[in-house]
């Protein structure tokens, strides 16, 4: 079988969640075999990679990687496809890992297909568009596959494997280095879970009426464990941080479970979350389009329904 290589995703070191379903779905193409670009490598995130199939751990782990945003990372993918001829690569469906994909293509003129919720072991990828109402199987016809995975996609699963490490050295190009990183600034993340990541995802719009409306929103996920998301409308008025919106211009979801409250379902939303595997819906208005993609709906005042749907997961927890 052939290499597949993972571009890792992880934070201070820690590798995330989307990573190890990358490298799931890695080992039914070939084998696979993580990449890591910049600083904070450890044992914990070799034994983390080795523990879901990585047979070997490329790292280039010099500061330079990330004093300088994306470009380092397609370079280093650019050098191991001349150098290793794999079979595919694959990057999380992440703003990162899809500019990183974007460049690797141009540097190696390949193809490249994004956001797929699926890829048989024949590379033909699954992609849910024009806001889910069509399914398109798209397979790469030049050059190396380059596939860009939407997390939570798949289930990921244990297999151990050696992770065996392999130091790279890549001299970056002047086209690289033209942006530098000048300064970092820790987003506030508080307890709930990231949002691009969550397994459950409780989101609020326009419905929520004004900022202070977030609050049963976000008791509801407090109650699941959830990430709060919001959407276009929402954020756009000033009621939750951009940071959180849900849609085709914010993070691209697709959670266990998704509640949208007070979201009408304009297509840039549902472009961001209809790949979610089940779908619950509260709206007052019974003609809201997003009752189109819900599993469950619920007809009401939001304000109603979700203080009570919050009540009644308590007294389950208890």
């Amino acid at each position: 079988m052939g290499e597949v290589l993972v571009l890792v995703e992880q934070a201070d070191g820690a590798v995330k969640k989307v990573t190890t379903e990358l490298l799931t779905l890695a080992r039914s193409l070939g084998e696979p075999s993580a990449v890591w670009v910049g600083p904070g490598y450890s044992d914990a995130a070799a034994a983390t990679l080795g523990e879901f199939g990585a047979t070997t751990v490329y790292v280039a782990d010099g500061a330079e990687y990330v004093d300088h945003p994306v470009a380092p990372k397609a370079e280093v993918l650019a050098h191991l496809v001349a150098e290793k001829a794999p079979v595919a690569v694959l990057a999380a469906s992440t703003a990162d890992g899809k500019e990183a994909a974007g460049r690797l293509a141009v540097k190696t003129n390949s193809g490249v297909i994004t956001d797929a919720v699926a890829v048989s072991p024949e590379l033909v990828a699954t992609q849910s568009v024009f806001g889910g109402s069509t399914v398109v199987h798209s397979k790469v016809t030049a050059g190396t596959p380059i596939i860009t995975v939407r997390p939570n996609s798949i289930a990921p699963e244990a297999a151990p494997a050696a992770a065996a490490r392999v130091d790279l050295a890549v001299a970056l190009s002047d086209v690289a280095t033209k942006a530098t990183v000048t300064g970092r600034t820790v987003a506030a993340k508080g307890g709930r879970p990231d949002l691009a990541e969550a397994a459950i995802v409780v989101s609020g719009g326009r419905g929520v009426g004004g900022p202070e409306g977030f609050a049963v929103i976000e008791a509801l996920a407090d109650s699941l464990h959830a990430a709060v998301g919001a959407s276009r409308a929402a954020t756009d008025a000033g009621w939750y941080p951009h940071q959180f919106q849900v849609g085709q211009t914010g993070k691209t979801v697709s959670p266990q479970l998704y509640i949208a409250n007070g979201i009408s379902g304009a297509i840039q939303h549902r472009a961001g979350m209809q790949t979610s595997k089940t779908i619950v819906v509260v709206n007052k208005d019974p003609e809201a389009p997003i009752f189109e993609l819900a599993d469950y709906g619920v007809v009401g005042d939001l304000f109603t329904v979700v203080p009570q749907l919050t009540d009644e997961i308590g007294k389950r927890a208890h």
